[in-house]
């Protein structure tokens, strides 16, 4: 007992080690340093004049409140705003509805539904621009466009001027919006489908659920992150694309057809106003962001994973 004191004497006070810094945070001296900023000089110039500056440009353009009382008192905006609206709801839920629904019709293992397949997704495949101008013309060919051809041939009826009313432009322009876009959702969706264990399906298959049953309650809620995720990405998507508006029905009537994106090309070209062109398309923030932060908050409560 009496030795015991003695060896902790003669050891000593145990010097404590001090933490070594993570490497990320050592710092660069001399030569290292130099390299390091002579490497990311060139990338961090592009991002300033490519990312910071025209965002910092436009948000200066549009932060005068008088362009926004002025948008607000032209009628041609308050019309495409609507507009907007309207297509953005229609497009993006129609497509998610049917690319979901379709997915399992694709999942079926036959030879000539793959082939479908290839054939269905040919639409995403193309180059957007040549995409809906072939649809353009395909409503306005002479004498009257496949559709009308259509309607006259089958049913002895004469088909509208697809063009000259507001409601039908708009109607063509989320259409071919869906005919381009709905085939990326739908491989999407097919994956998604694909993870989905088999287990799943045959226990509810012991416990006598019919199809709808099955679909109801394995794969909806298997599926829901994924379709709110794609859901979030297709919203954002078709907020910026102008171009199913400008190369299908080029805001006619009289502008009737226009979306925000597209009248500030208008703004902007026509009208020679880049401010007023910027304003139009910063007053979509309002309505996107609280969009977005629903769509995350929805993405967070969800329970359900893959």
């Amino acid at each position: 007992m009496n030795g015991t004191p003695a060896v902790l004497v003669a050891r000593g006070p145990i010097a404590r080690r001090q933490p070594e810094a993570p490497v990320w945070r050592s710092h660069l001296h001399g030569s290292d340093l130099s390299w390091s900023i002579i490497f990311v000089s060139p990338y961090a110039a592009l991002f300033a004049a490519f990312i910071i500056y025209p965002i910092g440009y436009g948000l200066w353009m549009g932060s005068h409140p008088p362009l926004y009382g002025e948008l607000l008192s032209d009628p041609r905006y308050i019309r495409a705003a609507i507009n907007t609206v309207i297509f953005i709801g229609l497009a993006v839920n129609v497509q998610m509805i049917l690319a979901l629904l379709l997915s399992g019709f694709f999942m079926r293992r036959r030879r000539w539904i793959k082939a479908l397949l290839a054939i269905y997704i040919l639409p995403w495949t193309l180059p957007a621009v040549p995409a809906y101008l072939s649809f353009h013309w395909m409503l306005v060919a002479y004498p009257q466009g496949l559709p009308n051809n259509l309607l006259m041939a089958l049913f002895g009826i004469e088909g509208p001027f697809w063009f000259n009313h507001n409601w039908l432009a708009v109607a063509c322009n989320i259409t071919a919006n869906i005919w381009k876009w709905m085939p990326l959702w739908t491989l999407i969706f097919l994956g998604g489908r694909m993870a989905i264990p088999q287990d799943l399906y045959d226990a509810a298959d012991i416990d006598g659920a019919s199809l709808y049953q099955r679909f109801a309650y394995v794969t909806v809620p298997l599926l829901a992150n994924l379709y709110l995720i794609s859901t979030l990405i297709s919203t954002i998507w078709t907020f910026s694309d102008y171009a199913p508006v400008l190369f299908v029905s080029g805001g006619t009537p009289d502008f009737g057809s226009d979306v925000v994106s597209t009248l500030g090309f208008h703004y902007w070209l026509d009208y020679a106003n880049p401010p007023l062109a910027v304003a139009a398309g910063l007053s979509v923030l309002p309505l996107l962001i609280p969009i977005v932060i629903l769509l995350m908050y929805r993405l967070k409560k969800a329970e359900v994973q893959l």
